[in-house]
Protein backbone atom coordinates (compact mmCIF):
# COMPACT_ATOMS: atom_id res chain seq x y z
CA UNK A 1 0.00 0.00 0.00
CA UNK A 2 1.25 3.46 -0.85
CA UNK A 3 2.60 5.34 2.12
CA UNK A 4 0.47 8.25 3.37
CA UNK A 5 3.37 10.63 2.65
CA UNK A 6 2.91 9.95 -1.07
CA UNK A 7 -0.44 11.74 -1.02
CA UNK A 8 -0.46 15.48 -0.55
CA UNK A 9 0.71 18.75 -2.04
CA UNK A 10 4.38 18.07 -1.17
CA UNK A 11 4.46 14.63 -2.74
CA UNK A 12 5.64 13.76 -6.23
CA UNK A 13 2.11 14.09 -7.55
CA UNK A 14 1.48 17.20 -5.47
CA UNK A 15 1.80 19.68 -8.37
CA UNK A 16 -0.86 17.76 -10.31
CA UNK A 17 -3.14 17.73 -7.26
CA UNK A 18 -2.57 21.47 -6.85
CA UNK A 19 -3.49 22.12 -10.48
CA UNK A 20 -6.65 20.05 -10.04
CA UNK A 21 -7.55 22.00 -6.89
CA UNK A 22 -6.98 25.38 -8.56
CA UNK A 23 -9.08 24.31 -11.55
CA UNK A 24 -11.83 23.12 -9.21
CA UNK A 25 -11.66 26.44 -7.41
CA UNK A 26 -12.50 28.27 -10.62
CA UNK A 27 -15.88 26.59 -10.86
CA UNK A 28 -16.47 26.46 -7.08
CA UNK A 29 -16.00 30.20 -6.56
CA UNK A 30 -17.98 31.06 -9.66
CA UNK A 31 -20.95 29.03 -8.42
CA UNK A 32 -21.40 31.32 -5.38
CA UNK A 33 -19.84 34.68 -6.26
CA UNK A 34 -22.49 35.79 -8.76
CA UNK A 35 -25.56 35.49 -6.51
CA UNK A 36 -24.59 38.22 -4.04
CA UNK A 37 -23.58 40.60 -6.86
CA UNK A 38 -26.87 40.45 -8.79
CA UNK A 39 -28.26 43.79 -7.44
CA UNK A 40 -25.06 45.58 -8.44
CA UNK A 41 -25.06 43.98 -11.89
CA UNK A 42 -28.70 44.89 -12.54
CA UNK A 43 -28.14 48.45 -11.34
CA UNK A 44 -25.34 48.85 -13.89
CA UNK A 45 -26.53 47.01 -17.02
CA UNK A 46 -30.27 46.66 -16.36
CA UNK A 47 -32.33 43.65 -17.42
CA UNK A 48 -33.79 42.67 -14.05
CA UNK A 49 -36.43 40.44 -15.64
CA UNK A 50 -33.72 38.42 -17.44
CA UNK A 51 -31.13 38.05 -14.67
CA UNK A 52 -32.20 34.47 -13.69
CA UNK A 53 -30.70 33.41 -17.01
CA UNK A 54 -27.27 34.29 -15.61
CA UNK A 55 -27.61 31.06 -13.64
CA UNK A 56 -29.81 29.03 -15.98
CA UNK A 57 -27.67 29.45 -19.11
CA UNK A 58 -24.50 28.61 -17.17
CA UNK A 59 -26.10 25.46 -15.76
CA UNK A 60 -27.48 24.53 -19.17
CA UNK A 61 -24.22 24.80 -21.11
CA UNK A 62 -22.25 23.19 -18.30
CA UNK A 63 -24.58 20.19 -18.24
CA UNK A 64 -25.24 19.34 -21.86
CA UNK A 65 -21.63 18.89 -22.95
CA UNK A 66 -20.40 16.93 -19.92
CA UNK A 67 -20.96 13.52 -21.60
CA UNK A 68 -19.20 14.76 -24.74
CA UNK A 69 -16.17 16.03 -22.86
CA UNK A 70 -16.04 12.83 -20.82
CA UNK A 71 -15.99 10.64 -23.91
CA UNK A 72 -13.33 12.79 -25.59
CA UNK A 73 -11.21 12.39 -22.45
CA UNK A 74 -11.35 8.62 -22.84
CA UNK A 75 -10.32 8.93 -26.49
CA UNK A 76 -7.86 11.83 -26.52
CA UNK A 77 -6.72 12.02 -22.89
CA UNK A 78 -7.73 14.07 -19.87
CA UNK A 79 -5.08 16.76 -20.20
CA UNK A 80 -6.11 18.30 -23.54
CA UNK A 81 -9.78 18.35 -22.52
CA UNK A 82 -9.06 20.05 -19.19
CA UNK A 83 -6.68 22.57 -20.78
CA UNK A 84 -9.37 23.36 -23.34
CA UNK A 85 -11.94 23.82 -20.58
CA UNK A 86 -9.69 26.18 -18.63
CA UNK A 87 -8.99 28.21 -21.79
CA UNK A 88 -12.69 28.52 -22.64
CA UNK A 89 -13.50 29.46 -19.05
CA UNK A 90 -10.80 32.14 -19.22
CA UNK A 91 -12.24 33.59 -22.43
CA UNK A 92 -15.75 33.52 -20.98
CA UNK A 93 -14.61 35.27 -17.80
CA UNK A 94 -12.90 38.08 -19.74
CA UNK A 95 -15.98 38.52 -21.93
CA UNK A 96 -18.25 38.65 -18.87
CA UNK A 97 -15.98 41.31 -17.40
CA UNK A 98 -16.50 43.58 -20.42
CA UNK A 99 -20.21 42.82 -21.02
CA UNK A 100 -22.19 45.93 -21.98
CA UNK A 101 -25.74 44.79 -21.21
CA UNK A 102 -27.68 41.89 -19.74
CA UNK A 103 -28.09 39.92 -23.02
CA UNK A 104 -24.34 40.07 -23.69
CA UNK A 105 -23.57 39.03 -20.11
CA UNK A 106 -25.95 36.08 -20.40
CA UNK A 107 -24.31 35.02 -23.68
CA UNK A 108 -20.84 35.22 -22.15
CA UNK A 109 -22.00 33.24 -19.12
CA UNK A 110 -22.89 30.50 -21.60
CA UNK A 111 -19.26 30.52 -22.74
CA UNK A 112 -18.14 30.18 -19.13
CA UNK A 113 -20.46 27.21 -18.74
CA UNK A 114 -18.92 25.52 -21.77
CA UNK A 115 -15.55 25.70 -20.04
CA UNK A 116 -16.89 24.59 -16.66
CA UNK A 117 -18.49 21.55 -18.30
CA UNK A 118 -15.01 20.30 -19.17
CA UNK A 119 -13.30 21.32 -15.94
CA UNK A 120 -15.51 19.58 -13.40
CA UNK A 121 -15.47 16.00 -14.71
CA UNK A 122 -11.81 16.13 -15.73
CA UNK A 123 -10.57 17.12 -12.28
CA UNK A 124 -12.17 14.10 -10.60
CA UNK A 125 -11.17 11.76 -13.43
CA UNK A 126 -7.52 12.83 -13.23
CA UNK A 127 -7.58 12.20 -9.47
CA UNK A 128 -9.03 8.77 -10.19
CA UNK A 129 -6.28 8.06 -12.71
CA UNK A 130 -3.20 8.92 -10.67
CA UNK A 131 -4.31 7.72 -7.21
CA UNK A 132 -5.32 4.30 -5.93
CA UNK A 133 -8.67 3.64 -4.26
CA UNK A 134 -7.11 4.05 -0.82
CA UNK A 135 -5.32 7.24 -1.84
CA UNK A 136 -8.44 8.72 -3.41
CA UNK A 137 -10.05 8.64 0.01
CA UNK A 138 -7.61 11.33 1.15
CA UNK A 139 -7.35 13.14 -2.17
CA UNK A 140 -11.11 13.68 -2.39
CA UNK A 141 -10.81 15.46 0.95
CA UNK A 142 -8.32 17.89 -0.60
CA UNK A 143 -10.62 18.55 -3.54
CA UNK A 144 -13.73 18.84 -1.37
CA UNK A 145 -11.92 21.34 0.85
CA UNK A 146 -11.73 23.65 -2.16
CA UNK A 147 -15.51 23.80 -2.17
CA UNK A 148 -15.54 24.52 1.54
CA UNK A 149 -13.13 27.44 1.21
CA UNK A 150 -14.87 28.69 -1.93
CA UNK A 151 -18.24 28.69 -0.16
CA UNK A 152 -16.86 31.42 2.11
CA UNK A 153 -14.69 33.25 -0.42
CA UNK A 154 -17.41 33.38 -3.10
CA UNK A 155 -20.15 35.24 -1.18
CA UNK A 156 -17.55 37.46 0.49
CA UNK A 157 -15.98 38.53 -2.81
CA UNK A 158 -19.39 39.00 -4.42
CA UNK A 159 -20.56 41.19 -1.56
CA UNK A 160 -17.29 43.13 -1.44
CA UNK A 161 -17.19 43.87 -5.17
CA UNK A 162 -20.86 44.85 -5.07
CA UNK A 163 -20.26 47.34 -2.27
CA UNK A 164 -17.30 48.78 -4.19
CA UNK A 165 -19.46 49.03 -7.33
CA UNK A 166 -16.93 46.81 -9.11
CA UNK A 167 -19.00 43.74 -10.02
CA UNK A 168 -16.95 43.08 -13.17
CA UNK A 169 -14.10 41.88 -10.97
CA UNK A 170 -16.12 38.84 -9.87
CA UNK A 171 -15.31 37.57 -13.38
CA UNK A 172 -11.95 39.19 -14.03
CA UNK A 173 -10.49 37.68 -10.85
CA UNK A 174 -10.69 34.33 -12.67
CA UNK A 175 -7.98 35.41 -15.12
CA UNK A 176 -4.91 34.84 -12.89
CA UNK A 177 -6.47 31.66 -11.47
CA UNK A 178 -7.04 30.28 -14.98
CA UNK A 179 -3.49 31.08 -16.01
CA UNK A 180 -2.10 29.44 -12.86
CA UNK A 181 -4.18 26.28 -13.31
CA UNK A 182 -3.26 26.05 -17.01
CA UNK A 183 0.47 26.48 -16.29
CA UNK A 184 0.50 23.96 -13.43
CA UNK A 185 -1.31 21.33 -15.48
CA UNK A 186 0.69 21.87 -18.68
CA UNK A 187 3.98 21.74 -16.80
CA UNK A 188 3.37 18.84 -14.44
CA UNK A 189 0.83 16.41 -15.85
CA UNK A 190 2.11 14.03 -18.53
CA UNK A 191 -0.25 11.27 -19.64
CA UNK A 192 0.84 7.91 -20.99
CA UNK A 193 -1.66 7.45 -23.80
CA UNK A 194 -2.12 4.50 -26.09
CA UNK A 195 -1.66 6.11 -29.50
CA UNK A 196 -4.28 4.86 -31.95
CA UNK A 197 -6.83 6.32 -34.30
CA UNK A 198 -10.24 7.09 -32.85
CA UNK A 199 -13.54 7.62 -34.57
CA UNK A 200 -15.21 10.51 -32.80
CA UNK A 201 -18.97 10.13 -32.64
CA UNK A 202 -19.86 13.59 -33.95
CA UNK A 203 -23.42 12.60 -34.85
CA UNK A 204 -24.10 11.21 -31.39
CA UNK A 205 -22.51 14.25 -29.73
CA UNK A 206 -24.61 16.66 -31.78
CA UNK A 207 -27.86 14.76 -31.18
CA UNK A 208 -27.26 14.40 -27.44
CA UNK A 209 -26.32 18.08 -27.02
CA UNK A 210 -29.33 19.28 -29.02
CA UNK A 211 -31.74 16.91 -27.24
CA UNK A 212 -30.58 17.86 -23.76
CA UNK A 213 -30.57 21.56 -24.63
CA UNK A 214 -34.20 21.40 -25.74
CA UNK A 215 -35.33 19.30 -22.77
CA UNK A 216 -33.57 21.50 -20.21
CA UNK A 217 -34.80 24.63 -21.98
CA UNK A 218 -38.35 23.30 -21.75
CA UNK A 219 -37.98 22.62 -18.04
CA UNK A 220 -36.29 25.92 -17.24
CA UNK A 221 -38.69 28.09 -19.25
CA UNK A 222 -41.92 26.13 -18.77
CA UNK A 223 -44.34 28.22 -16.73
CA UNK A 224 -42.02 31.24 -17.11
CA UNK A 225 -41.59 32.21 -20.76
CA UNK A 226 -44.55 30.08 -21.86
CA UNK A 227 -47.30 27.97 -20.32
CA UNK A 228 -46.56 24.31 -19.65
CA UNK A 229 -49.39 23.21 -21.93
CA UNK A 230 -48.72 25.75 -24.69
CA UNK A 231 -47.81 24.69 -28.26
CA UNK A 232 -44.31 26.07 -27.68
CA UNK A 233 -43.78 23.90 -24.61
CA UNK A 234 -45.15 20.79 -26.30
CA UNK A 235 -43.00 21.47 -29.36
CA UNK A 236 -39.81 21.94 -27.36
CA UNK A 237 -40.31 18.77 -25.31
CA UNK A 238 -41.45 16.81 -28.35
CA UNK A 239 -38.44 17.81 -30.41
CA UNK A 240 -36.12 16.98 -27.53
CA UNK A 241 -37.69 13.54 -27.10
CA UNK A 242 -37.41 12.78 -30.83
CA UNK A 243 -33.75 13.77 -30.89
CA UNK A 244 -33.12 11.61 -27.82
CA UNK A 245 -34.63 8.58 -29.58
CA UNK A 246 -32.49 9.29 -32.64
CA UNK A 247 -29.45 9.55 -30.36
CA UNK A 248 -30.09 6.07 -28.92
CA UNK A 249 -30.41 4.62 -32.42
CA UNK A 250 -27.13 6.24 -33.49
CA UNK A 251 -25.31 5.05 -30.36
CA UNK A 252 -26.31 1.45 -31.00
CA UNK A 253 -24.43 1.55 -34.31
CA UNK A 254 -21.48 3.81 -33.43
CA UNK A 255 -18.07 2.15 -33.09
CA UNK A 256 -17.06 4.51 -30.27
CA UNK A 257 -20.32 6.01 -28.95
CA UNK A 258 -20.14 9.28 -27.02
CA UNK A 259 -22.40 7.80 -24.32
CA UNK A 260 -22.11 3.98 -24.44
CA UNK A 261 -25.34 2.22 -23.60
CA UNK A 262 -23.45 -0.14 -21.25
CA UNK A 263 -23.52 2.74 -18.77
CA UNK A 264 -27.14 1.89 -18.01
CA UNK A 265 -26.45 -1.82 -17.49
CA UNK A 266 -23.66 -1.52 -14.91
CA UNK A 267 -25.32 -1.72 -11.45
CA UNK A 268 -22.77 0.53 -9.71
CA UNK A 269 -22.86 3.21 -12.40
CA UNK A 270 -26.63 3.13 -12.84
CA UNK A 271 -27.45 3.22 -9.11
CA UNK A 272 -24.98 5.99 -8.25
CA UNK A 273 -26.09 8.05 -11.26
CA UNK A 274 -29.71 7.91 -10.06
CA UNK A 275 -28.56 8.68 -6.53
CA UNK A 276 -26.65 11.75 -7.69
CA UNK A 277 -29.59 12.88 -9.82
CA UNK A 278 -31.66 13.20 -6.64
CA UNK A 279 -28.71 14.59 -4.69
CA UNK A 280 -28.44 17.43 -7.20
CA UNK A 281 -32.11 18.17 -6.69
CA UNK A 282 -31.85 18.35 -2.89
CA UNK A 283 -28.73 20.49 -3.19
CA UNK A 284 -30.36 23.07 -5.47
CA UNK A 285 -33.36 23.24 -3.15
CA UNK A 286 -31.10 24.62 -0.43
CA UNK A 287 -28.61 26.68 -2.43
CA UNK A 288 -31.38 28.47 -4.34
CA UNK A 289 -33.86 29.08 -1.50
CA UNK A 290 -32.05 29.21 1.85
CA UNK A 291 -30.64 32.75 1.32
CA UNK A 292 -34.04 34.08 0.18
CA UNK A 293 -35.74 32.36 3.12
CA UNK A 294 -33.35 33.82 5.71
CA UNK A 295 -33.41 37.31 4.20
CA UNK A 296 -37.21 37.41 3.93
CA UNK A 297 -38.15 35.72 7.19
CA UNK A 298 -35.28 36.33 9.62
CA UNK A 299 -34.09 39.70 8.30
CA UNK A 300 -30.61 38.42 7.47
CA UNK A 301 -28.35 40.48 5.22
CA UNK A 302 -27.41 38.90 1.87
CA UNK A 303 -23.86 38.32 3.11
CA UNK A 304 -24.98 36.69 6.38
CA UNK A 305 -27.51 34.52 4.55
CA UNK A 306 -24.78 33.44 2.15
CA UNK A 307 -22.45 32.55 5.00
CA UNK A 308 -25.20 30.51 6.68
CA UNK A 309 -25.56 28.56 3.45
CA UNK A 310 -21.78 28.15 3.35
CA UNK A 311 -21.91 25.85 6.39
CA UNK A 312 -23.34 23.21 4.04
CA UNK A 313 -20.18 23.16 1.96
CA UNK A 314 -18.02 23.35 5.07
CA UNK A 315 -19.45 20.07 6.34
CA UNK A 316 -19.00 18.45 2.94
CA UNK A 317 -15.15 18.30 2.90
CA UNK A 318 -15.05 17.22 6.54
CA UNK A 319 -17.11 14.13 5.71
CA UNK A 320 -15.28 13.62 2.43
CA UNK A 321 -11.94 13.33 4.21
CA UNK A 322 -13.37 10.89 6.76
CA UNK A 323 -15.42 8.80 4.33
CA UNK A 324 -12.37 7.20 2.73
CA UNK A 325 -11.33 5.35 5.86
CA UNK A 326 -14.91 4.21 6.39
CA UNK A 327 -15.61 2.82 2.92
CA UNK A 328 -12.23 1.09 2.81
CA UNK A 329 -13.25 -0.77 5.96
CA UNK A 330 -16.99 -1.25 5.61
CA UNK A 331 -17.62 -0.81 1.88
CA UNK A 332 -19.26 1.93 -0.17
CA UNK A 333 -22.88 0.99 0.49
CA UNK A 334 -23.01 1.40 4.32
CA UNK A 335 -21.26 4.79 4.11
CA UNK A 336 -23.61 6.01 1.38
CA UNK A 337 -26.65 4.81 3.34
CA UNK A 338 -25.39 6.66 6.42
CA UNK A 339 -24.83 9.82 4.40
CA UNK A 340 -28.30 9.78 2.85
CA UNK A 341 -29.80 9.11 6.31
CA UNK A 342 -28.16 12.31 7.58
CA UNK A 343 -29.47 14.26 4.58
CA UNK A 344 -32.99 12.90 5.15
CA UNK A 345 -32.97 13.67 8.89
CA UNK A 346 -31.79 17.25 8.37
CA UNK A 347 -34.17 17.79 5.43
CA UNK A 348 -37.09 16.85 7.68
CA UNK A 349 -35.66 19.15 10.36
CA UNK A 350 -35.48 22.17 8.05
CA UNK A 351 -38.99 21.52 6.73
CA UNK A 352 -40.47 21.23 10.24
CA UNK A 353 -38.60 24.21 11.71
CA UNK A 354 -39.14 26.53 8.72
CA UNK A 355 -42.07 28.21 10.52
CA UNK A 356 -39.66 29.45 13.19
CA UNK A 357 -36.85 31.11 11.20
CA UNK A 358 -33.44 31.18 12.85
CA UNK A 359 -30.15 31.89 11.11
CA UNK A 360 -28.11 29.87 13.61
CA UNK A 361 -30.45 26.88 13.58
CA UNK A 362 -30.42 26.74 9.79
CA UNK A 363 -26.62 27.09 9.70
CA UNK A 364 -26.17 24.22 12.16
CA UNK A 365 -28.60 21.95 10.33
CA UNK A 366 -26.96 22.72 6.99
CA UNK A 367 -23.55 21.81 8.40
CA UNK A 368 -24.89 18.35 9.25
CA UNK A 369 -26.52 18.22 5.82
CA UNK A 370 -23.10 18.91 4.33
CA UNK A 371 -21.72 15.96 6.28
CA UNK A 372 -24.41 13.82 4.73
CA UNK A 373 -23.57 15.02 1.24
CA UNK A 374 -19.89 14.32 1.85
CA UNK A 375 -20.61 10.76 2.99
CA UNK A 376 -22.77 10.26 -0.12
CA UNK A 377 -21.20 12.08 -3.07
CA UNK A 378 -17.54 11.13 -2.64
CA UNK A 379 -17.98 7.38 -1.97
CA UNK A 380 -20.46 7.06 -4.85
CA UNK A 381 -18.02 8.68 -7.28
CA UNK A 382 -15.03 6.62 -6.10
CA UNK A 383 -17.19 3.47 -6.27
CA UNK A 384 -17.83 4.12 -9.95
CA UNK A 385 -14.20 4.92 -10.72
CA UNK A 386 -12.99 1.76 -8.99
CA UNK A 387 -15.17 -0.55 -11.10
CA UNK A 388 -14.23 0.61 -14.61
CA UNK A 389 -11.07 0.61 -16.72
CA UNK A 390 -9.08 3.73 -17.63
CA UNK A 391 -10.68 3.98 -21.07
CA UNK A 392 -14.15 3.93 -19.46
CA UNK A 393 -13.47 6.10 -16.43
CA UNK A 394 -14.13 9.42 -18.12
CA UNK A 395 -17.56 8.40 -19.36
CA UNK A 396 -18.50 6.69 -16.09
CA UNK A 397 -17.40 9.62 -13.89
CA UNK A 398 -18.93 12.11 -16.28
CA UNK A 399 -22.25 10.27 -16.17
CA UNK A 400 -22.42 10.61 -12.39
CA UNK A 401 -21.59 14.32 -12.46
CA UNK A 402 -23.88 14.90 -15.42
CA UNK A 403 -26.72 13.27 -13.48
CA UNK A 404 -26.12 15.64 -10.59
CA UNK A 405 -26.23 18.67 -12.90
CA UNK A 406 -29.39 17.46 -14.61
CA UNK A 407 -30.98 16.91 -11.21
CA UNK A 408 -30.22 20.50 -10.27
CA UNK A 409 -31.72 21.86 -13.48
CA UNK A 410 -34.88 19.76 -13.35
CA UNK A 411 -35.62 20.24 -9.67
CA UNK A 412 -34.86 23.98 -9.85
CA UNK A 413 -37.71 24.33 -12.33
CA UNK A 414 -40.10 22.20 -10.26
CA UNK A 415 -39.32 24.02 -7.01
CA UNK A 416 -39.68 27.35 -8.79
CA UNK A 417 -43.15 26.37 -9.93
CA UNK A 418 -44.10 25.30 -6.39
CA UNK A 419 -42.81 28.53 -4.85
CA UNK A 420 -44.40 30.80 -7.46
CA UNK A 421 -47.74 29.02 -7.12
CA UNK A 422 -47.84 29.61 -3.37
CA UNK A 423 -46.78 33.25 -3.72
CA UNK A 424 -49.55 33.77 -6.26
CA UNK A 425 -52.21 32.19 -4.02
CA UNK A 426 -51.10 34.39 -1.10
CA UNK A 427 -51.53 37.63 -3.00
CA UNK A 428 -48.34 37.87 -5.01
CA UNK A 429 -46.26 39.73 -2.42
CA UNK A 430 -43.05 37.71 -2.62
CA UNK A 431 -41.23 39.72 0.09
CA UNK A 432 -43.88 39.43 2.79
CA UNK A 433 -42.42 37.35 5.67
CA UNK A 434 -45.52 35.13 5.93
CA UNK A 435 -45.40 34.44 2.20
CA UNK A 436 -41.67 33.73 2.32
CA UNK A 437 -42.14 31.25 5.16
CA UNK A 438 -45.01 29.50 3.38
CA UNK A 439 -43.33 29.26 -0.02
CA UNK A 440 -39.96 28.27 1.44
CA UNK A 441 -41.61 25.72 3.71
CA UNK A 442 -43.17 24.06 0.68
CA UNK A 443 -39.82 23.99 -1.08
CA UNK A 444 -38.14 22.45 1.96
CA UNK A 445 -40.91 19.86 2.24
CA UNK A 446 -40.35 18.91 -1.39
CA UNK A 447 -36.63 18.66 -0.66
CA UNK A 448 -37.39 16.31 2.23
CA UNK A 449 -39.41 14.07 -0.12
CA UNK A 450 -36.45 13.99 -2.51
CA UNK A 451 -34.12 13.17 0.39
CA UNK A 452 -36.35 10.22 1.27
CA UNK A 453 -36.09 8.99 -2.31
CA UNK A 454 -32.31 9.38 -2.16
CA UNK A 455 -32.19 7.36 1.04
CA UNK A 456 -34.15 4.57 -0.64
CA UNK A 457 -31.87 4.58 -3.69
CA UNK A 458 -28.81 4.17 -1.44
CA UNK A 459 -29.90 0.57 -0.75
CA UNK A 460 -29.58 -0.21 -4.47
CA UNK A 461 -25.82 0.43 -4.45
CA UNK A 462 -24.13 -2.98 -4.74
CA UNK A 463 -22.41 -4.39 -1.70
CA UNK A 464 -18.69 -4.93 -1.48
CA UNK A 465 -15.49 -3.53 0.02
CA UNK A 466 -13.07 -1.87 -2.43
CA UNK A 467 -9.85 -3.71 -3.14
CA UNK A 468 -6.44 -2.10 -3.47
CA UNK A 469 -5.44 -1.04 -6.96
CA UNK A 470 -2.71 1.03 -8.53
CA UNK A 471 -2.79 4.27 -10.52
CA UNK A 472 -3.51 3.68 -14.21
CA UNK A 473 -1.63 6.67 -15.54
CA UNK A 474 1.06 8.42 -13.53
CA UNK A 475 2.88 11.54 -14.58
Amino acid sequence: MTAPAAVGLRSERGPILLSVMVATGLVAIDSTVVATAVPSIVADVGGYEAFPWLFSIYLLTQSVLTPVYSKLADQLGRKPVLLFGIAVFLVGSVLCGIAWDMPSLIAFRAVQGLGAGAIMPMTVVIAGDIYTVAERARVQGYIASVWGVSSVIGPTLGGLFSQLDAWRWIFLINVPLCLLAFWLLARNYHEQLERRRHRIDWAGAALLTAALTLLLLGVLEGGVAWEWTSPTSIGVFGAGAVLLVLFVLVERRASEPVLPLWIFTRPVVASTAMLNLILGGVLIGYTAYIPTYLEGSAGASPLLAGLALATLTLGWPVAASISGRLYLRFGFRPVIISGTALVLATAVGIAVLSRWPSIWTVALILFVTGLGFGFTAVPSLVAVQSTVAWQERGVASGTVMFSRSIGQALVAAVLGAISNGIVSRMGGEAHDPATVIASSGAVFLASAVLAAAMFGLAFLVPRGVPTEDRPDRES
